[in-house]
């Protein structure tokens, strides 16, 4: 029988000063205060939180090896707010640039750093391709890593499903123009259900912190959210910054129910299409 699911997650969402670490990591430290004062056991922030999404001609000054004075401030400030933080982060390695995602423990410890392993578009002319999906075992289970377009890739989160994660973590920047919103009805609202259809096909918690604010003439979507295993959506923050908070508590005959009726997995037809 499945054991009993009981923390508090939050995401949180917010703009970032684009190229300025020390701003962001500052107000990193401000929401992980508010995330500890709310009782969250694991908080999550967007992609490139600690600079900027568009980075791209200021990585040599920016990036930072793994454990370079960056990841020790987040550290700090993870053990500060006594709680589990992933953060998206750039860090320079292998003689170029990643996009990175660092999962930090409550005493500070770097518990691992993930390098995205989907490249969007002219992402591929600026980041190297991580290789390695990756799940961290927590107090709190086990806890896999991810950002952005890694989302799109239903697959993935199946291979991550199948290393045993039970949290699914995103750390993204969704982001679109005007001509994306009006013709194609690209939007928040879209990225927030794919979310969810991602917690649903794989039985698993997802946790999306998207950024807000507006770079180099694109605007974030917003719409960070928490989705259960059913899909259900147990905490969103449709717009601007702030911290969205979900109330973990699964009773493990109830999830035992879901999976017995919602077996996704099994009924799988993998001779047909993959």
């Amino acid at each position: 029988m499945t054991a009993d699911i009981r923390m508090k997650i939050g995401v949180v969402q917010m703009d970032c000063v684009l190229g300025e670490i020390a701003p962001n990591l500052a107000k990193i430290e401000r929401f992980a205060g508010a995330a500890a004062a709310a009782g969250v056991d694991l908080l999550v922030f967007p992609e490139c939180a600690t600079t900027g999404y568009f980075v791209a001609d200021r990585l040599a000054e920016l990036a930072e090896p793994t454990g370079g004075p960056t990841d020790r401030a987040l550290g700090e400030i993870a053990a500060g707010a006594g709680l589990h933080m992933a953060v998206g982060t750039v860090v320079a390695a292998d003689g170029g640039y990643y996009d990175a995602q660092s999962l930090f423990a409550p005493d500070g410890q770097r518990l691992a750093t993930y390098h995205k392993a989907h490249l969007f578009s002219v992402e591929r002319d600026t980041f190297l391709t991580g290789n390695t999906p990756t799940v961290v075992e927590t107090p709190l289970g086990a806890v896999g890593l991810t950002i952005c377009y890694d989302m799109i890739f239903s697959g993935y989160f199946r291979r991550l499903r199948d290393l045993g994660a039970g949290i699914i973590l995103n750390s993204t920047d969704w982001i679109g123009d005007g001509y994306q919103r009006e013709t194609w009805g690209w939007s928040g609202v879209t990225t927030q259900g794919m979310a969810a259809t991602r917690a649903l096909e794989h039985g698993v918690i997802v946790a999306m912190a998207n950024r807000v604010g507006h770079e180099m003439g694109f605007d974030s979507l917003g719409h960070s959210c928490i989705a259960g295993p059913s899909g259900q959506i147990l905490a969103s923050l449709p717009a601007g910054e702030g911290l969205a908070v979900a109330d973990i508590d699964f009773a493990g005959h109830d999830i035992d129910k879901w999976r017995a009726i919602a077996t996704y997995r099994e009924d799988r037809r993998p001779d047909l299409y993959d």
